[in-house]
């Protein structure tokens, strides 16, 4: 009876051992925003003709000067500009070598991808046709040129200005890989160049061309309204209806144009492209963008993408992510308008960005995997001051999204200028001179790299704690597998020092400064406490799994409620 009892002791024993094993062993939540790999990369935008020219041998400077000044490329100021400001609608010489030279400039600022913009074959000739190009005007169009690529006349042949000997496009991405940088690739399917309204037809205006430069489709100079797809297949890619600028406005329902469209993209990703930026995407269906996307991931599975739906409703360009639609990312213009509000005019709240954030709920796929801006190429330049610059980044690469930064942002460059106004100037080695010590770019270079080497900065779900006047303090938090960490955010776009006690959600441990590498122990409900110099940033991280309980419950919410079921 007594050795029953010891082995029945034992087995007990043993059997508790067991389930404290199992217990311990147990798998960890998942609390994560996005598990997006091409999250990890911050994105610097480059309209390429207008960066650096790194080989004036392909200037292509005689182009069109032999018919007359209507019709020459290189060099076109805008008329009529205020003293001491210009603006150019011809090519002024940016190229592959020009942004290759300077890899490590972007690349030191912390970014990890290079958006440029299309890179196909576009009219040798300025546009004589529209209404002619004014300071500060839009969709004016007479007298400009394709120096930004959005004019495509053949989509599988590079235009001619981007090249050097020995730097193609393949040979292009292979060097920008080599320096730590993704090339992503801006694309167009919904338009080609300007299709009409010239007093006599223009070589490649209105045409498109396959990749042995067989005519396929030809606007001929006519009004939408004047074509006839029925009877003239070169009309068959194009719509009667509405268009824009003059351009050629490209037919979605004809099968052609998907397979046109899928080649040759195919074939750019083939050469190095890593991700693509798909222009006016609304403009085309979503049954097009459907397929697209499929055929392109069929070939490429994850290959990501994100449209631009220029518009500041957020259930609109939501439509764009859904899986049953093109199931892409988007620009996250809503935000966009918050932020500008926000950083152009001192006294801002910070509160007035929590609606936009669209944490949980919301109508997004994913908010996590939106591309987040201030400003672009197509709208005004911010006009902040310096350190309107500098808080509007601390919150960008800290806060939820993916990063998007316009060339010569860091240095605020021609900030509140539109279009024809000087938003797209040349910025060139001078400005990259300039750059080097603007403390814009010091800022924007310091909170970066952090983001580069955080995961929950990256794709971590985002659990606020303050958002109030000067004031944001929140959480990002990222666990999954073996790899956890929780990042505290605080954020001061004051004028003076601000001091932060932050307690609540707060996990005990020893928590360690981003930016200056110090730690600070905070016990069981105890409080972290930092200064925030004005218009400054600390994140302090802890690498361990979450275990304070409040916290984990709002995580829990957050992760249920983050992305919008299929």
């Amino acid at each position: 009876m007594r050795l029953a009892l010891i082995a029945f002791s034992i087995a007990a024993a043993l059997s508790a051992c067991a389930t404290t094993s199992k217990q311990a062993t147990a798998p960890l939540p998942d609390y994560f925003g996005t598990l997006e790999p091409f999250a990890s990369d911050a994105v610097y935008f480059v309209l390429t003709d207008r960066f650096v020219n790194g080989d004036p041998s392909n200037d292509q400077r005689e182009q069109g000067k032999a018919k007359g000044e209507a019709f020459f490329t290189f060099d076109r100021p805008v008329p009529d500009a205020p003293p001491g400001r210009h603006d150019n609608v011809g090519y002024l010489g940016g190229d592959f070598k020009g942004i290759a030279d300077n890899a490590q400039y972007i690349r030191d600022m912390g970014f990890g991808a290079v958006w440029i913009t299309p890179i196909v074959d576009n009219p040798d000739e300025a546009f004589t046709g529209g209404d002619a190009v004014k300071w500060g005007g839009m969709f004016t169009d007479r007298g400009k040129t394709g120096f930004h690529g959005y004019w495509g006349d053949n989509f599988y042949v590079l235009d001619e200005h981007l090249p050097s000997p020995g730097l193609d496009f393949r040979a292009f991405t292979a060097a920008m890989r080599g320096q730590g940088l993704k090339v992503v690739l801006d694309i167009v399917a919904n338009h080609g160049s300007p299709a009409f309204s010239m007093p006599k037809d223009q070589p490649k205006f209105g045409k498109l061309y396959d990749a042995d430069w067989t005519l396929l489709a030809d606007h001929q100079n006519l009004p939408p309204a004047k074509l006839d797809p029925a009877h003239n297949p070169l009309h068959a890619w194009y719509n009667t209806g509405g268009n824009l600028a003059q351009l050629s406005d490209i037919d979605a329902t004809n099968p052609a144009v998907l397979e046109y469209f899928v080649g040759a993209y195919s074939q750019w990703i083939d050469q190095g492209a890593a991700a693509f930026r798909i222009d006016t995407i609304p403009w085309m269906p979503h049954a097009f963008w459907h397929a697209f996307v499929q055929r392109i991931r069929d070939q490429r599975p994850g290959f990501f993408m994100f449209g631009e739906a220029f518009d500041y409703d957020a259930n609109k360009i939501a439509e764009h992510t859904w899986t049953e639609n093109a199931g892409v990312s988007v620009l996250d213009f809503p935000l966009k308008q918050a932020l500008v509000k926000l950083f152009e005019t001192p006294g801002g709240d910070f509160a007035t960005l929590a609606e936009p954030l669209h944490l949980s709920g919301g109508p997004y796929a994913n908010p996590y995997e939106l591309m987040t801006l201030y400003d672009n190429h197509d709208m005004a330049r911010m006009n902040a001051s310096d350190s309107g610059f500098i808080d509007a980044n601390n919150w960008l690469f800290t806060a939820r999204g993916i990063p998007v930064i316009y060339y010569g942002s860091e240095i605020g460059f021609e900030r509140g200028t539109g279009e024809h106004a000087g938003n797209r100037n040349y910025f060139g080695v001078e400005g990259i001179a300039a750059a080097k010590t603007h403390p814009i770019r010091t800022a924007l270079a310091r909170i970066a790299k952090v983001r580069a080497a955080s995961p929950a900065l990256q794709r971590g779900l985002q659990v606020n704690i303050v958002l109030q006047g000067d004031r944001a303090a929140f959480y990002r938090v990222y666990q999954r597998g073996d790899e956890h960490q929780i990042a505290l955010v605080l954020l001061n776009k004051g004028d003076a020092t601000a001091g932060y006690s932050i307690g609540a959600l707060l996990q005990a441990g020893r928590w360690r400064s981003a930016l200056d590498g110090g730690t600070q122990d905070v016990p069981d409900n105890g409080a972290l406490r930092a200064d925030v110099p004005a218009h400054g940033v600390q994140v302090f991280l802890l690498d361990a799994p979450v275990t304070q309980p409040e916290l984990k419950a709002a995580l829990d919410k957050a992760m249920a409620g983050a992305r919008r079921p299929h």
